[in-house]
C-alpha cells in the first residue's frame, strides 16, 4: 500500500465512506475525524496486497485514550480511499498492545 498516497488522500478528503461504515461508526460512537487521525497518525499493522478491487491496510492509534482500529483500501489509479470498517479492537482478540493477534 502507498501510505504516503492515503495520507495525501485523507488529507485532501478524498475518501469514499459507505452507508455501511457510517451505520457501523454511528453505533461504535466513532467520528469521522477519528478515522482520519487513525489513518493520518496511526501506525499499519497489517497490510493485504491482494485484497480485491484494491489493497488494503490495517491501521491502529489511540484517539482520546481510546483504541481503534481502521481497515481502509486505496485506488491509486483514481486517488481515492474507502474506508472499509472501524472498530474498537476486543482484548479477547488482541494482546494489551492492540496490534498483536492473540493465538487461537
Amino acid at each position: 500500500m502507498n501510505i504516503k498516497l492515503l495520507k495525501e488522500c485523507v488529507a485532501s478528503n478524498s475518501i469514499e465512506w459507505r452507508k455501511h461504515v457510517f451505520e457501523r461508526m454511528l453505533e461504535r460512537d466513532i467520528s469521522r475525524n477519528d478515522v482520519k487521525e487513525v489513518l493520518l497518525n496511526g501506525e499499519l499493522i497489517n497490510n493485504y496486497p491482494k485484497d480485491k478491487p484494491f489493497p488494503s491496510a490495517l491501521f491502529f492509534k489511540l484517539v482520546n485514550s481510546r483504541p481503534l482500529h481502521v481497515v481502509a483500501a486505496i485506488d491509486s489509479n483514481k486517488g481515492k480511499v474507502f474506508i472499509i470498517t472501524v472498530y474498537e479492537p476486543s482484548l479477547e482478540i488482541f494482546k494489551k498492545d492492540f496490534k498483536t493477534r492473540r493465538k487461537s
